[in-house]
């Protein structure tokens, strides 16, 4: 199993366990993180070890290229029943030409994005991948069209966004006020997004309380993140949570989010958000001339139009994230109208256990798999 990137191994460790539960006793290895791990997987190297956001540098492409390698040996010298892929397309489509090769199936859970750029990947796809799983649901459409057909298991979300907490008892916990409107600050979950976006989020939530005087923000540290780089102390109307990450949009009034995956969680618990984001000016000129979708973040991707703004290189200013968060401290009907909107993308992502029917697909392709090689023998 290859999960390169924080949200591939969330997902790919759900995924684990359910396949453990269907097949029990199953060995798997591979490149994963600490969830990964702690599901038991036996990790050939870190999934730290390959996150970039941008172009990578030569050093990088050094690390890639040799942990490559390294699992095209294991792929020829000691074939496993199944490749899983787990999104991750610049470095699983490669090895999934490797793994068909030699004769592995392949299972891809999460489909790389290319109805947003890179649309010929499909024949890529169509040639070295067996069975896929994905969990948008206008992915079907965009698959069957080009020939290939794949199976929609819902949103693994579904099953993670669980805010657990009451309000009371979490604004207990973090010693907030529960009757001043709250702002949670999500700056990215890696450290070039923090380095980027948070300054900025700061900024933007100093401004926004020199108009709005009552409000108070949590700004969330992403898990495997380091303390120094936030470099905010503690104040009781300001401060750095590690965790809690849905109980804060849960509770807060409105969201100021880094775009990713983040966005998709806070359409699932229905708090209103504005999304922000900056790259670096290549990588930024890079991205406009290749991605073909409208929007670059899922909820408005999956709503078909605008429903929360996206304010993103040099738009985004204190200026105008502080204009945009302040519609939701003042229209109550805006925030109703957005939230009834925001429980209409959550529908649209399926039904909760996608980790347990993509495991039973993956199963499914395993037993094919294994059948023809005791009927070849």
């Amino acid at each position: 199993m290859i999960a390169g990137e924080a949200s591939g191994d969330l997902h790919g460790a759900s995924f684990l366990r359910a396949l453990r539960e269907l097949l029990p006793g199953v060995h798997v290895s591979g490149i994963g993180g600490p969830k990964l791990r702690a599901a038991g997987m036996e990790c050939i190297c870190s999934a730290e070890a390959l996150s970039v956001v941008g172009l990578p540098s030569t050093d990088q492409l050094r690390r890639f290229w040799r942990i490559f390698n390294q699992l095209k040996r294991r792929l020829k010298e000691n074939p496993p029943g199944l490749l899983i892929l787990i999104d991750f397309p610049e470095f699983n489509l490669l090895l999934a030409r490797v793994a068909k090769r030699y004769g592995v199936p392949v299972f891809y859970y999460i489909s790389p994005q290319i109805w947003a750029w890179r649309e010929r990947r499909i024949k890529v796809i169509k040639r070295v991948v067996d069975s896929m799983a994905v969990i948008l649901p206008f992915e079907v459409d965009f698959y069957h069209k080009h020939g290939f057909e794949v199976t929609f298991v819902g949103h693994p979300l579904l099953d993670v966004v669980r805010p657990a907490l009451s309000r009371e008892t979490f604004f207990e916990l973090t010693r907030l006020d529960p009757t001043r409107p709250l702002i949670g600050i999500f700056p990215g979950s890696r450290r070039g997004e923090v380095l980027r976006h948070l300054p900025l989020f700061l900024e933007t939530f100093f401004r926004l309380k020199q108009k709005f005087p009552e409000i108070q923000g949590v700004i969330v540290r992403a898990e495997g993140l380091a303390p120094e780089l936030f470099f905010v102390e503690d104040s009781p109307d300001l401060k750095v949570l590690r965790g809690y990450q849905y109980e804060v949009m849960n509770h807060a009034s409105a969201l100021l989010l880094a775009s990713g995956t983040v966005t998709l969680e806070a359409a699932i618990v229905g708090t209103p958000m504005v999304v922000a984001y900056k790259l670096a000016p290549l990588s930024y000129f890079l991205a406009k001339h290749l991605i073909r979708v409208p929007y670059v973040s899922l909820v408005n991707l999956l709503a078909s139009k605008p429903l929360v703004p996206e304010i993103l290189q040099k738009e985004a200013t204190p200026a105008r994230l502080a204009e945009a968060l302040a519609v939701y401290l003042t229209d109550s009907l805006k925030v109703r109208q957005l939230k009834a909107e925001l429980t209409k993308v959550r529908r649209s992502l399926g039904n909760p256990g996608a980790a347990w029917r993509a495991a039973e697909l993956a199963l499914e392709l395993l037993r094919k798999h294994c059948a023809r090689s005791t009927a070849a023998s």
